[in-house]
């Protein structure tokens, strides 16, 4: 007897809030807020382009119309990437 495959594992990645400051987003059962102020790609998109983000590799976060990548360890550990960006 052969089992059929298991799908593909999903950590499910949910935009709960947007605000004039920024945006919550809830990985898992972890929530993050990024702040326009450290995150500006963001400011000028639309509500509907900042809620079409996915999970890619289980660590990658994707919003494809906006062209915006974060790794979750970037959010989980910002003192680690002292970069910022500037507008």
């Amino acid at each position: 007897m052969t089992s059929k495959p298991l799908g593909k594992p999903i950590s499910r990645v949910e935009v709960t809030h947007i605000s004039p400051h920024g945006l919550s987003i809830l990985v898992g059962d972890r929530e993050y807020h990024l702040p326009f102020t450290n995150y500006p790609w963001f400011q000028r998109a639309s509500t509907a382009q900042i809620r079409r983000v996915e999970m890619l590799h289980g660590h990658h976060l994707h919003w494809p119309e906006l062209d915006i990548d974060l790794e979750l360890e970037s959010l989980e550990h910002p003192e680690a990437y002292p970069l910022k960006a500037r507008m």
